[in-house]
């Protein structure tokens, strides 16, 4: 049995969106290669090496038996810690932001970026986790990534401040299509008819959701179409560079750590920059809310959580594969929509509702196409 453990066949299972908030969506580009060693290359541990064999004997019962209760349990745990982590982040995100009424996006996005930093620094220094060395060729070819990286961040951040949850996740469809006509241009890819028909499904129920919002905000509206726009040209600009970047690493890879540590390291020099001149430092010196113990325990852990939904995905993925990854993802949102409704009171109109629901629907749907 090869240690390395590589997902074949991933050409055709397209991934959606990143997470709403997540600060790192580069797992889900990273299921869509065609083979990853994930365990070889982000974590070191007690496995043989590249190539080597394990073989039982009649007498090693009990550890078959134990093998197997861990291939079986794996799947369940890995898939629960991925959905928990996804739906308490934006959760999490949504109580800073709206129920905190928190008004600097940027220095929430700071903050979170630097914890993500410090502990992915920690374990890599610490041999946990593998990170390739940073150079400045591998900088520059990655700054363009980082760029839209922030603005998706930010725009996020915004998005989900003026607008419901569970309307944030029914837009978020509309990356979906905007992905698939920017695939079609740069990289000639070509979609099935039922993937269309689901991507127009996508549309109506953005289009039917926003109209029959009780609480639509045009400023909401806009920071969430931009943060489509974003997340989209960030899929499609990463799957470009992630190439060129390999070039200028060691190993001749850059696994999903190293990429996690790129994305926040260098956002904090942009952010810091952003936060000077829209002065959001004087916004947070002087806020009340900043004075808040229990302000800090949330953002904290918000923080925290996004990054555990890069190892939790990681973990879900060895232990399954971008199939069920792919419709875990898109069925995880609707618990995530149905929370936010009840746990934020969302005023809703019994349209608005089914409105939300065909838009679920039509996420899954889109998943289902995209793996015929």
């Amino acid at each position: 049995m090869s240690s390395d453990f590589k997902l074949e066949g991933v050409k055709g299972h397209e991934i959606e969106d990143p997470e709403v908030g997540s600060p790192n969506g580069i797992h889900n580009i990273l299921a869509e290669r065609r083979t990853m060693t994930l365990s070889d290359r982000l974590f070191r541990g007690n496995r043989a090496g590249h190539g080597d064999t394990i073989s039982f004997s009649p007498s090693d019962g009990n550890e078959k038996h134990g093998h197997g209760s861990a291939k079986k349990s794996g799947p369940l745990l890995s898939g629960t810690a991925y959905c928990i982590s996804s739906c308490s982040m934006i959760l999490l995100n949504k109580v800073v932001l709206s129920s905190y009424n928190f008004n600097a996006g940027v220095s929430l996005m700071f903050y979170q970026n630097l914890i993500s930093t410090v502990i992915v620094v920690f374990l890599g220094f610490s041999g946990v986790v593998t990170v390739e060395k940073l150079n400045w060729k591998l900088i520059k070819v990655w700054i363009p990534v980082n760029v839209i990286f922030i603005g998706m961040l930010v725009s996020g951040m915004y998005s989900l401040k003026y607008v419901n949850i569970a309307m944030v996740t029914i837009l978020k469809n509309v990356t979906n299509i905007l992905t698939a006509l920017g695939e079609l241009y740069m990289f000639r890819k070509h979609q099935n008819q039922k993937v269309w028909t689901a991507m127009f499904l996508m549309i109506i129920s953005a289009i039917s959701s926003g109209i029959t919002d009780i609480s639509f905000d045009t400023v909401g509206y806009a920071w969430q179409f931009s943060n489509c726009i974003l997340t989209a040209s960030y899929s499609l600009t990463l799957r470009r560079v992630m190439d060129e970047a390999k070039k200028y690493t060691r190993s001749g890879s850059l696994n999903e750590v190293s990429m996690v540590l790129l994305n926040n390291l260098l956002s904090l020099p942009f952010a810091a920059f952003l936060i000077i001149l829209f002065d959001e430092w004087e916004y947070v010196i002087n806020a009340d809310v900043v004075k808040l113990p229990a302000f800090w325990v949330v953002a904290t852990a918000s923080g925290l959580l996004g990054l555990s939904i890069s190892f939790t995905s990681m973990w879900f993925l060895h232990q399954t594969g971008p199939t069920t990854y792919s419709l875990v993802g898109s069925l995880n949102k609707i618990p995530i929509s149905l929370a936010g409704l009840v746990l934020f009171r969302v005023p809703l109109s019994l349209p608005n509702l089914f409105s939300i629901l065909f838009g679920l629907f039509a996420g899954i749907f889109f998943v289902r196409a995209k793996m015929t």
